[in-house]
């Protein structure tokens, strides 16, 4: 055979193979288009004719209404504790340390003597200053009994005994004296101060710390001996954004601010329970202007040493009470692309989506809603998942469970199934 006819019949092939192919498709896609729309139509007569299905039981979900109750508002914040007064204890003397009259971490009084610095150095000093002071009081009186004989000789019959010059120097001699006589009382009231404090006092009551310095080295007075810290009450110093300082002075009720007006709460930054309760004490006078929040400071007692300076604690300023505030759980909210909503109960118990404005957190596990919603409108808190708008639904109490269906509910279900079952298969 040709060249030419081999051709030819290749091709004739191809068109023969294309036809065929093109035929069984076209005819898969009628077979597929009708059988779907005899499909839609059998679904639609077993659901009623408009595709939407009836006969879906109410879906069960719990509900609850809205209540009315005094709410606090709270600013929150990172605290950290600080200590009331923190003094680092110094020897005002040199020498050996004595005796330390304290453990560490004890509760110590003010003026306790808490250590005790080698005394017989200063006492020595002080002795001498005694001695002296004797010598120069009997110097003093020397000079004072002098110049009275010289001035009985001078008034004695008009005579004169003793020359004015004299005289004048005995005067001297005895205000030397006494001026010597003052200065050795001043001297012995020194020694006797630093003969005081070879015996170190506690400045503040407070827990003392670690020591810093063992009995039988020698101290100066550069070298701390141990840190007191007072508990009893402690600050918890606190942070707020910018915006919120008219809100806090306006709560404390004057402009510079009243202490001890608003409650502050300490909780602990691990399961957030209340640690203690306290006071605001008062607004610093500026606003960090890197970081656009002005400091705050609060007492509190701290009766149990609950608080520990360096802690860091969840802080909560209540600033105000709202009263008659609308309240629900917060599981009731979903968030949705539009913002915040709720599915609220209709009258003929059906749903509906509802926005809703979340103002505050209430504890744990409610909210404070500042709009959408009215007192005693009933919203959903657990099923919502099953849920769209205009679903029939079975409200609950929190903690009722559904009843169990009967037997002619179940039988009437069973019937449904065989029935929907049997027109899948025709």
């Amino acid at each position: 055979m040709s060249r030419f006819w081999k051709i030819a019949l290749f091709v004739l092939v191809l068109v023969a193979v294309g036809a065929v192919a093109a035929h069984f498709l076209l005819g898969k896609k009628g077979g597929a288009a009708h059988g779907g729309a005899q499909g839609q139509s059998q679904d639609k007569s077993e659901q009623g004719g408009d595709g939407k299905d009836k006969d879906q039981p109410p879906v069960p979900v719990t509900v609850v209404p809205v209540v009315s109750q005094d709410v606090p508002v709270y600013l929150t914040a990172l605290g950290t504790v600080q200590a009331l007064n923190t003094v680092t204890v110094r020897s005002q003397v040199g020498g050996q340390l004595m005796k330390l009259n304290f453990k560490e971490g004890q509760e110590v009084k003010k003026g306790d003597v808490i250590a005790e610095i080698d005394p017989r150095t200063i006492q020595s000093q002080y002795d001498q200053s005694v001695a002296k002071l004797r010598q120069d009081q009997a110097a003093a009186a020397t000079a004072k009994n002098n110049l009275d004989r010289s001035v009985n000789l001078v008034s004695k019959g008009g005579q004169q005994y003793v020359s004015q010059q004299d005289l004048d120097n005995l005067k001297n001699t005895l205000s030397q004296a006494e001026a010597t006589v003052a200065a050795d009382n001043a001297a012995i009231r020194a020694s006797q101060v630093q003969l005081g404090f070879t015996k170190v006092i506690a400045p503040i009551d407070g827990l003392a710390g670690i020591r810093s310095v063992d009995v039988g080295n020698i101290v100066a007075t550069t070298d701390a001996i141990v840190t007191l810290t007072q508990l009893h009450p402690v600050y918890v110093m606190f942070y707020l954004p910018e915006k919120n300082l008219d809100m806090v002075r306006s709560s404390m009720g004057t402009p510079g601010g009243a202490a001890g007006s608003l409650e502050v709460m300490a909780l602990d930054r691990i399961d957030s329970h209340v640690v203690s309760t306290g006071a605001l004490d008062v607004i610093d006078n500026t606003i960090d202007t890197s970081t656009g929040t002005f400091r705050l400071r609060s007492v509190f007692q701290n009766p149990k040493t609950e608080l520990w300076p360096g802690q860091f604690v969840n802080v909560q300023l209540k600033v105000r009470t709202v009263s008659n505030g609308l309240v629900i759980p917060a599981q009731a909210v979903q968030r949705g692309p539009d913002g915040d909503y709720v599915y609220l109960v209709q009258g003929d118990n059906t749903v509906k989506m509802q926005a809703v404005d979340v103002a505050s957190e209430v504890g744990d596990s409610h909210v404070l809603i500042a709009k959408g919603l009215k007192i005693d409108e009933k919203v959903v808190t657990e099923g919502q998942f099953r849920l769209k708008p205009g679903s029939k639904i079975q409200p609950l109490a929190p903690g009722q469970v559904p009843a169990a269906p009967t037997a002619d509910e179940l039988s009437k279900a069973k019937g449904q199934g065989k029935g929907q079952g049997g027109g899948r298969r025709g």
